[in-house]
């Protein structure tokens, strides 16, 4: 995570706000990320894939 992200993020967030929302922020910020590379390199499943790894808790 780069610190202008940081920048942008807390610019979006209104005038008052609690540290735990700026933490939520940026945690949700960091997974998007990572979701995002993960992709970049491959590391997803197909619909059929996920699927069937979640079918026991679809049922």
């Amino acid at each position: 995570m780069k610190k202008t992200e940081i920048i942008d993020a807390l610019k979006e967030m209104p005038d008052e706000f609690s540290a735990d929302e700026l933490i939520e922020r940026i945690l949700l910020l960091q997974k998007i990320d990572s979701g995002l590379q993960q992709v970049a390199e491959g590391k997803v499943l197909s619909e059929e894939q996920a699927e069937q790894k979640l079918e026991k808790w679809l049922k």
